[in-house]
């Protein structure tokens, strides 16, 4: 049976939800957007601006043309932009990033500072405190994760990281709490640039994004939230044996479709079939004169059927494609995406739509924040108390 609390936490999540994408809404609106009663709306709107999630916005003339409007001229709410409360960390393969981020994430990535990864936890904690405190802010009231690899993102424990072994041996609640003293929130990489495409572009739609880099993953939006497993594995198609492929992965295995397509699987592949020098700017030169060459083609129609079978067992009718895909021209997505939607079931039935998108981690990791941090699950207590887990509001 939910409980009062239980109740007006959901409507808390509700109303910060119309507000997420960035855009300003009136009291009335915001009542109209969450389906909630006007008396209701203003009672959890007022809570929401004591705890310092929602600012107002005094007349139309303050809001940027640009900026997506809920609401009518006059005294408008939207989500705090002038408190960097969180401090958002990129654990990356070959840099560490981190930001100080305020409740209302910016569309596109910023970030303030960029350490190299240490290949060590010990060096690594101190390499990224000391980067920190040069940000010069006082402690976060959270620190937001992103960890690439298989993830338990409850409990702070890396799987397996085949890029980054090193992650496997700590505990990252532990190791980021024991820095900040502060709540901690882990997410999986992939999973956050997910959770940012959906709060910036896609609030309403369901899609399976894959994100091309140092590996290759996936994380889906399904019915409106973003899809959890029964275990904490998903989206690793970058995993996914490609026949006649012989390279061996970080992951122990041989064949992975990740070792064809990750950043350094097509330099590799490049250089063989052109002997041209192993470098991106290369690349992309070659196939800006030459077109998709055969030998480019068939590592992204391997890419395409991996990502099309996904899209036939999920049932969703919109691919993202975020990463660096996108930094080579437009051929390479276009041939990819024709790829996709001929092999995805619906489009004998319907319309598949596969497409280009920037990353939008930051977003990812601050809605994540919102949801298990500054609003959680009454019932859902964090593991570890407040240094993992929330700083409920009243």
């Amino acid at each position: 049976m939910a409980t009062s609390s239980h109740l007006r936490r959901m409507n808390q999540r509700r109303m910060v939800a119309a507000l997420i994408g960035g855009g300003a809404a009136s009291r009335a609106d915001l009542a109209k957007a969450t389906g909630l009663s006007q008396p209701t709306a203003c009672s959890i709107a007022d809570e929401l601006l004591a705890a310092g999630l929602l600012e107002e916005v005094e007349g139309a003339g303050r809001e940027a043309p640009a900026e997506r409007r809920l609401g009518r001229p006059g005294q408008l709410l939207r989500l705090d932009r002038t408190k960097r409360r969180f401090l958002a960390v990129q654990l990356g393969v070959e840099h560490t990033r981190l930001s100080l981020v305020p409740v209302a994430a910016r569309d596109g990535d910023q970030w303030a500072v960029e350490v190299p990864t240490a290949r060590g936890a010990a060096q690594w904690a101190q390499d990224v405190g000391a980067a920190a405190r040069g940000l010069g802010s006082g402690p976060p009231d959270a620190v937001l994760l992103s960890v690439p690899g298989v993830v338990d993102e409850r409990a702070g424990k890396v799987l397996l990281c085949p890029n980054l072994h090193w992650t496997e041996a700590v505990n990252l609640h532990e190791v980021a709490g024991r820095l900040w003293k502060a709540p901690v929130c882990v997410v999986q990489e992939i999973r956050a640039l997910a959770l940012g495409h959906q709060a910036i572009a896609s609030p309403d739609a369901d899609f399976l994004l894959v994100d091309f880099g140092e590996g290759v993953g996936a994380a889906a939006v399904v019915g409106g939230a973003l899809y959890q497993s029964p275990v904490p594995l998903s989206g690793e198609i970058g995993h996914t044996p490609v026949p006649g492929n012989r390279r061996q992965c970080g992951c122990g295995s041989i064949g992975c479709l990740e070792t064809l397509v990750s950043g350094r699987g097509l330099l590799e592949s490049f250089a063989s079939a052109t002997s041209s020098p192993r470098s991106w700017r290369a690349l992309a030169d070659a196939v800006e004169r030459d077109g998709v060459e055969p030998w480019l083609a068939s590592t992204l129609d391997a890419a395409a059927a991996t990502i099309a079978g996904a899209v036939n067992v999920l049932g969703v009718q919109r691919v993202v494609i975020t990463g660096s895909l996108n930094e080579l021209p437009g051929a390479v997505v276009a041939h990819l995406s024709a790829a996709v939607v001929r092999g995805a079931m619906w489009s004998r039935f319907g319309e598949v739509v596969c497409h280009a998108a920037p990353r939008r981690r930051t977003a990812g990791l601050v809605s994540a924040a919102i949801a298990r941090v500054l609003l959680p699950d009454i019932e859902e207590r964090p593991a570890g108390g407040p240094r993992s887990g929330q700083v409920p509001i009243a």
